[in-house]
């Protein structure tokens, strides 16, 4: 039998084998030649926006590698004179719009425009700026926003749409006013954005980054009548070392520990110790719930930014959430709870800081239910990113730092806990304490193998003794989305869901170092977490001692009064926008009724754009536009009916396009 002739191009007069490669960029790249670009991201659909990875085509001149489909016979060319000049002019064009302050950006050293500036020898700009500066959109808690830096390459529209399904972000305006913005003129922090900061992750340049909270926690370290403890989050140790020359997944805890004592934090502690909690008090909610068959599926409530998806997309499905906090909060809570009476100090007086893979995490530490008497549980977030540069602020060298253990008891952990930083990592941990809970005998092999993986969407089942459980594992809230309408089609039928918002888990956290190759990172991640689990001499939740002590001192029962009072929280419906409602029809006075339509998702998939066209055809038909202004409002937090309607002084309520006519035609009575 014949073999198949190989089909090739030319690249720079090499030959190379097209081996299912999608366009010409990534044969280049292949080719080991490293192309410019901005706007393409291997993980997105192809925009071809931003023109720096054009190349020469023997017959058909420049083209964008990016969006050419391989060809055999193909002759390319990637370095030409005029290849290099059009590349430089490029970059001199975002330049003149830039600010160009680049020492103090926090993309320094990081930042793709800088380094493409160097490359192409760009020692001055000659064409003259053309907008004027705007406001920095600093109302997220995860995200600072930052337009004037903007080289509108589109990546983080992208994965807002194409990875989150959110579209919380996107392109307005036209030609040399086109800008990338939250909608409705908001900022992010009052707009849909669930603060999963991996806009940021995929920004080239400075125009998204993490909001910092570093100045806070110096200034907490440097008080004297402080103490500042601190918790370190499982995926944290396998990424922090590639800001530091070290290969990913290298379990670093022991020097971490080290360093942060030498910078003056009090204790250290294990969030893996709050998420082997965490497992107790989620595996005995669905144990719970399973036997009863009710609130299935149960979803698990881990990561800040589903949470805050599903309180503004899917309200309905809120009561299916564990009422589990996070282990960050869980930790938290406990701390505060505990440790004021022991160290002889006021609760105010004790500064709880988490290292965290995860900018959502921000936002979660300010929501008012993870307080007491407006005190939080935990007071600042910092990302992996951020104590990396607090560890070469302080001019020490992570690679040389003599490891050191963490704190008792809070700093013990078992496997279980470590997992929780990769995608499938709950599930497991829960498995490894449902089934030998339910099963009464202790499992023979506590790898649930079936649960691993890489997929956005995958499904395992298990038989328990005589009861049959069903699982989903998904990461990425386009993917949860998708998951949510097949059940509530019926189309899937599970017991246990887990979501996480960012690709591969927390090991893929907006917090963490940006990789060049982001999936071959966050591999080699979820292989060292793996590696922690098997290093370990305990891999389930139940066996850790000082759990067990935890609840026989400070707890109580798993789920008991005390383990919720300081375990458990509540959600509720979320606006996805904040603010004022949209005039329509009509201009809004005091003398005239104000009618007001949600056209939140939830409602506009309700029928509630018929009722704006029922209400202003009426007023039309009956020629009432000096007495009724029609407004578009963004949600009145009762997604559970809908469409919603407030007419006048009547209290918002569920409407029909007859029933709207009707109450708008009583309250001009």
């Amino acid at each position: 039998m014949q073999a198949t002739a190989t089909k090739t191009l030319t690249i720079d007069g090499i030959d190379v084998a097209i081996e299912g490669e999608r366009n010409l960029l990534e044969l280049i790249r292949k080719a080991k030649i490293d192309l410019p670009t901005f706007c393409y991201h291997s993980d997105l659909s192809v925009y071809g926006a931003c023109r720096l990875c054009i190349v020469d085509i023997e017959g058909r001149g420049i083209q964008g590698a990016c969006s050419t489909p391989p060809e055999a016979g193909l002759k390319i060319r990637t370095q030409t004179q005029e290849l290099r000049e059009l590349r430089k002019v490029t970059i001199e064009l975002l330049l003149a719009n830039h600010d160009q302050e680049c020492t103090t950006c926090p993309k320094s050293g990081g930042c793709t425009l800088q380094d493409l500036a160097r490359r192409l020898g760009v020692t001055k700009v000659r064409f003259k700026r053309v907008h004027e500066p705007e406001v920095i959109d600093q109302s997220s808690r995860s995200v600072v926003r930052n337009p004037n830096k903007c080289v509108l390459c589109g990546d983080c529209v992208r994965f807002c749409s194409e990875i989150q399904g959110i579209g919380a972000i996107d392109f307005a305006y036209r030609g040399h006013q086109a800008a990338v913005v939250p909608a409705f003129g908001k900022g992010m922090g009052e707009g849909e954005c669930v603060n999963c900061g991996q806009c940021a992750a995929v920004c080239p340049v400075g125009a998204l980054s993490v909001r910092s909270e570093v100045d806070e926690v110096w200034q907490a370290i440097g008080d004297k009548k402080k103490k500042v403890v601190a918790q370190i989050a499982p995926a944290v140790r396998v990424a922090i070392g590639e800001m530091f020359g070290i290969s990913a997944g290298m379990e670093l805890t022991g020097k971490i520990v080290g360093a942060m004592k030498r910078m003056g934090f009090d204790y250290i502690y294990d969030t893996s110790f709050s998420a082997d909690l965490t497992v107790v008090e989620e595996a005995e909610e669905f144990i719970k719930r399973k036997l009863k068959g009710e609130n299935l599926p149960q979803f698990t409530s881990c990561c800040p930014g589903w949470v805050k998806f599903a309180e503004q997309a899917m309200p309905d499905m809120l009561q299916n959430l564990s009422s589990c906090k996070s282990p960050q909060q869980m930790l938290g809570s406990l701390i505060k709870d505990v440790m004021p009476a022991q160290l002889e100090m006021k609760r105010e007086d004790l500064v709880c800081v988490s290292v965290m893979p995860c900018t959502a995490k921000k936002f979660e530490a300010k929501r008012p239910e993870m307080s007491k008497d407006g005190n939080p549980d935990v007071d600042h977030v910092i990302t992996t990113q951020e104590l990396g540069r607090m560890i070469e602020e302080s001019g020490l060298s992570l690679a040389d730092m003599a490891p050191e253990s963490f704190d008792m008891p809070m700093g013990f952990k078992t496997g279980a806990g470590v997992i929780f930083g990769n995608t499938g990592g709950v599930t497991e941990a829960a498995l490894r304490y449902a089934v030998e809970k339910i099963t009464g005998e202790p499992l023979k092999s506590v790898d649930f193998l079936q649960v691993r993986g890489e997929e956005g969407i995958r499904t395992a089942e298990f038989k328990v003794k005589d009861i049959d459980v069903k699982v989903a594992i998904v990461h990425g809230l386009k993917n949860a989305r998708t998951v949510i309408d097949r059940i509530r089609k019926g189309e899937m039928q599970v017991d246990l869901v887990e979501v996480m918002a960012c690709p591969g888990g927390c090991i893929g956290g907006a917090g963490q170092p940006v990789a060049k190759n982001a999936g071959a990172a966050r591999k080699t991640r979820t292989r060292g977490l793996y590696d922690a689990d098997k290093g370990l001499e305990l891999h389930k939740s139940q066996d850790n001692p000082f759990i067990k002590a935890c609840y026989e001192k400070h707890l109580g029962e798993p789920n008991g009064h005390k383990a919720h009072e300081l375990l458990h929280t509540h959600y509720q419906a979320r606006r996805r926008v904040d603010g004022e409602s949209m005039p329509i029809s009509g201009t809004p006075a005091a003398d005239k009724t104000q009618v007001r339509v949600c056209v939140g998702t939830n409602c506009f998939l309700k029928g509630s754009q018929k009722v704006l066209q029922g209400l202003m055809a009426h007023v039309e038909e009956k020629n009432l536009f000096d007495k009724v202004a029609i407004s578009g409002s963004f949600c009145f937090e009762k997604c559970e009916h809908g469409p919603n309607v407030a007419i006048g002084s009547q209290a918002p309520c569920a409407c029909t396009v007859d029933e709207a006519k009707r109450r708008l035609d009583q309250e001009i009575k």
